[in-house]
């Protein structure tokens, strides 16, 4: 159950302007005024305890702007991948907050919390009997956590679909109080064909999220009232390749139309890296 200040938080994301507060945000994220930017990057490894010597530029002084900042890219010796050939991979660092296998088109959101894959695709109910009875594993990402996001499994993309929606805080606290969440906040779907079959990796847009970038398209809220496919082009990424990148903290959802054997080592709340193995499934 939850506390009454877990309940007044989520009330309080309710009553904000969510996408105006969001789009201010980002402005100043994109800021490239010295004095500025290097204050909101100070404040931010601060509060955040994030470590700079793990990325490719270790000084704070050589990032652009806070966003520049945000997104920065790792050492090659960072990530070390999964050396089992047939393991999917964590599309990012993050919290393992639910995993396991889609029963008749549900899956967890939070404990006693169920939703369906239809709502989270954005009612494309076609999409989603892809789906119905395969496996999922959703991520959360802290601001502290790298914010790129990696190819599970190697695949060719079919579809960009872009899910407009609220911009709900997606931590814990927020899960456990706002029912259907990850179905409710605005969200891009990127659709692949693998050796598996089909995979979706969702990038789900937060409160004060300054934007989703994919190596083809830049996405900043809102970016359409409405749902809006966008042109499929030639993309093929392997595993672990970088897919895109979040400019602040959310969550990444991925969806396969295959039953996984996730490692039984893994449990719900996990800390995991990009590339740490979920599922050594062999294709």
């Amino acid at each position: 159950m939850q506390s009454t200040a877990d309940k007044l938080f989520c009330l309080l994301q309710k009553l904000l302007p969510q996408h105006k507060l969001s789009r201010l945000i980002g402005k100043l994220a994109e800021t490239k005024t010295p004095w500025l930017k290097n204050l909101l990057i100070k404040q931010a490894i601060r509060t955040y305890k994030i470590d700079l010597s793990i990325a490719e530029r270790e000084n704070p002084k050589q990032y652009l702007t806070f966003n520049d900042f945000f997104t920065r890219s790792l050492k090659s010796c960072a990530r070390p991948i999964c050396p089992q050939e047939n393991a999917v991979t964590s599309p990012a660092d993050g919290i393992l907050s639910q995993f396991g296998p889609i029963h008749n088109n549900q899956f967890i959101q939070a404990k006693g919390q169920s939703y369906t894959v239809s709502r989270l695709l954005g009612n494309d109910n076609s999409l989603a009997a892809e789906f119905s009875s395969g496996s999922f594993a959703t991520i959360y990402l802290s601001p502290s956590d790298y914010h790129r996001v990696h190819m599970p499994w190697e695949g060719k993309l079919l579809e960009t679909r872009y899910i407009p929606g609220k911009l709900f805080s997606v931590n814990q606290t927020t899960a456990d109080g706002i029912p259907e969440l990850f179905a409710k906040n605005e969200r891009l779907i990127c659709v692949f064909q693998t050796s598996r079959g089909k995979m979706a990796v969702i990038l789900v847009g937060a409160m004060l999220v300054a934007g989703i970038e994919t190596r083809w398209q830049s996405y900043y809220p809102p970016a359409s009232p409405t749902v809006v496919k966008f042109s499929t082009q030639t993309i093929k990424l392997k595993r672990a390749e970088e897919l895109g990148r979040f400019k602040f903290g959310s969550t990444v959802v991925v969806l396969f139309n295959q039953s996984l054997d996730f490692d039984n080592q893994l449990t719900a709340g996990d800390q995991i890296l990009m590339g740490a193995g979920l599922s050594v499934t062999p294709c």
